[in-house]
């Protein structure tokens, strides 16, 4: 049995649920056709999602069709949980992005097709709302053509059409990108099976990106595009093998009982209840108790799972999204990040320890919350990446934890990096203890994150320290010195090392790494970034003047997209601190008419660094969790070197 699995994409509100029930249901895999407005659907069974008739959550299905077992990931569409869609990008082997027909390609939608790209996931484009009145095919393919991709090729299918294989469009599409082809093409010697391979390898290559068209509410189109998606898909996974298994962790839920559920997409091999996987020293150990199937809410045990499956497990704690089981651990880096925290209120007479362990197993489920707990000040934070998303949780909590709590009005969450490369030392030697750290910084490109590297021989340090000295490098957010918040986009480089034979004890490498990092931030070029929103602003050309002015006065960019039927586009970047409470400003500046979509585009200088390092007012030396002095011992006693001095005492550098 082949197996495949594809994700559904789109910006809020375009369809996506509708075009996965229909799926379900032309199938078989669903009795009856679910629909958002009738509360029905399989696919958005959380009742939160009912309510507000939007996708909060991924949810997965899987039907059969034809010789293919296939498993359907529907992605949440409002930018807010754009961290959850993505999270599923690394168990797919395709992607359908709808295209509301009505709306064109919207920002969303844009962002979403560079999602797929940076993860190099071959997909199809699905022209969703044809019956909507004022659709325009040429207008919405040109549209798609200007804000994805030229390399489109429009696919006209009908249930009578058994070979679309045969349109000249198809032949000319590979022709013009494919020498051997062209000329085979020009002596009129192209054969159907030819181009469809041709066809198959451009898609998976993304030379490609098919394109038909529909509508998921009227039934039309829906079927014709599965029979295309199905003829023009291939994957490795056709049968089990014999190979240790390893599946990349997806999404981490908790069903009613409490059971931690770990989410899977089984990459080599078979698994089955009771295998172990080991996680560290840490946490040693873990068992698999069952394994299930879902479908939407819905579940049913099976005895194992194999390569191409995607599928849950229970008995696992200590995995996270992103993780590689059964494998060398590369957890995935994911790129959208927060730009917001919130402060956590709620009735003094609420244990404030089960508000924070109540967070902490949000946490579990969308890591990017970052739930910490201030103990200077006594309050609870969390990340979040705008208000729709804090409305949500607040009805999560409500819903899953009987708790009534508030958000406070969120901050601007910054960053820290580097302009120039610089070498940091830490040395950690109270009585018996000992251990020594040399690391290089590097800048990384925007939106890189922490990487580490080792260039150290093991003669110097053998390969356990080494892989010690990453692990600290990688277990918690480092702090910067201008203002407190975490370095980003720095290579971290272990260039040498040194460890005692008899007095390194755990954590002695744990504390030199961490000393290492901070002394070289103290010698380096510090920048301090924020992070940015690209826009896109839509009005009557009456307004333009104004709302040039506002993005000048905002400090952001912007061009000119289009000035025709007196409506202007305007695209643009800027500061989330600037641009975040625009939406409402531009509603009133144009009385109701104009319209702006913010969408997360990372991190980058900061327009206004002394406000905010003068604002933020931290203070660094008294920060005694993060110090970049180094511990020496002299005469059976240790002493404290501050990191201007440290270099000096080093005992594996050049002096």
């Amino acid at each position: 049995m082949i197996k495949k699995t594809f994700g559904i994409f789109a910006h809020v509100d375009s369809g996506k649920t509708s075009f996965s029930e229909q799926l379900l249901y032309h199938t078989g895999a669903t009795r009856s056709l679910g629909r958002v407005d009738y509360k029905n659907t399989v696919m958005d069974a959380n009742a939160l999602e009912k309510q507000r008739g939007i996708t909060i959550f991924a949810d997965q299905a899987h039907f059969l069709y034809e010789d293919t077992t296939y498993y359907l990931i529907d992605t949440p569409g409002h930018i807010d949980f754009s961290a959850e869609a993505e999270r599923t990008v690394g168990s797919l082997d395709y992607a359908v992005l709808l295209v509301n027909g009505k709306e064109g390609v919207q920002a969303h939608t844009a962002s979403l097709f560079k999602l797929l790209t940076r993860y190099s996931i071959p997909s199809f484009i699905f022209i969703n709302k044809i019956d909507m009145e004022g659709f325009s095919i040429s207008n919405t393919i040109k549209d798609i053509k200007r804000k994805l991709s030229q390399d489109i090729i429009f696919i006209h299918t009908s249930p009578m059409d058994d070979d679309f294989i045969k349109q000249d469009a198809i032949g000319e599409f590979l022709a013009d990108r494919d020498e051997e082809l062209m000329e085979l093409f020009l002596q009129d010697r192209l054969n159907n099976e030819l181009l469809k391979s041709k066809l198959i390898k451009a898609i998976k290559e993304r030379g490609c990106f098919p394109v038909m068209a529909g509508s998921a509410l009227k039934d039309i189109g829906i079927m014709e595009f599965l029979k295309v998606f199905h003829e023009l898909t291939e994957t490795k996974y056709h049968e089990k093998t014999q190979e240790p298994f390893t599946g990349r962790v997806y999404k981490i839920r908790h069903d009613s009982k409490g059971n931690r559920i770990t989410f899977i997409k089984a990459l080599k091999g078979t698994i089955k209840p009771k295998d172990e996987f080991y996680f560290g020293e840490e946490s040693g150990s873990e068992k698999i108790n069952e394994i299930r199937l879902y479908m939407g809410e819905k579940f049913e045990s099976i005895s194992e799972a194999s390569a191409g499956d995607i599928f849950a497990v229970t008995g696992l704690k200590a995995s996270a999204s992103g993780d590689l089981l059964g494998g060398e651990n590369n957890r995935i880096q994911y790129y959208f990040d927060t730009a917001l925290e919130s402060k956590v209120s709620f009735s003094k007479a609420i244990d404030r320890n089960y508000v924070f362990q109540s967070l902490k197993v949000l946490e579990a489920e969308e890591p990017t919350l970052s739930v910490k707990y201030e103990k200077e000040v006594d309050s609870i934070t969390i990340h979040v990446m705008g208000q729709i998303q804090l409305e949500i949780l607040k009805d999560i909590i409500k819903e899953r934890f009987h708790l009534d709590v508030e958000f406070e009005k969120p901050e601007v969450l910054y960053r820290e990096t580097i302009e120039k490369s610089v070498m940091g030392y830490g040395h950690y030697e109270p009585l018996r203890h000992y251990a020594e750290v040399n690391l290089r910084l590097e800048p990384l490109e925007r939106g890189r994150g922490i990487l580490f590297a080792s260039e150290c021989h093991v003669d110097k340090l053998p390969l356990n320290f080494q892989n010690l000295i990453e692990k600290h490098v990688y277990e918690r957010a480092h702090k910067g010195i201008l203002t407190g918040f975490p370095i980003t986009d720095i290579k971290i480089v272990l260039v040498n090392g040194r460890a005692h034979l008899k007095h390194t004890e755990g954590g002695d490498f744990r504390e030199a790494t961490y000393r290492a990092i901070r002394q070289g931030l103290e010698k380096a070029e510090n920048l301090l970034l924020e992070p940015y929103y690209s826009f896109h602003i839509y009005a009557t050309t009456d307004f333009m003047g104004r709302i040039i002015s506002d993005i000048q006065r905002l400090s952001g960019t912007f061009e000119i997209e289009d000035n025709s039927n007196e409506i202007i586009h305007i695209q643009g970047r800027g500061p989330v601190a600037t641009f975040m409470e625009y939406s409402s400003e531009l509603l009133v500046i144009t009385k109701g008419t104009g319209s702006i979509s913010l969408i997360f585009d990372g991190y980058d200088i900061c327009h206004n660094r002394e406000a905010v390092i003068e604002r933020i007012s931290y203070d660094k030396g008294a920060d005694k969790e993060n110090t970049s002095a180094s511990v020496f011992c002299s005469k059976g006693a240790g002493f404290l070197v501050t990191w201007e001095e440290a270099e000096k005492y080093m005992h594996c550098i050049d002096k």
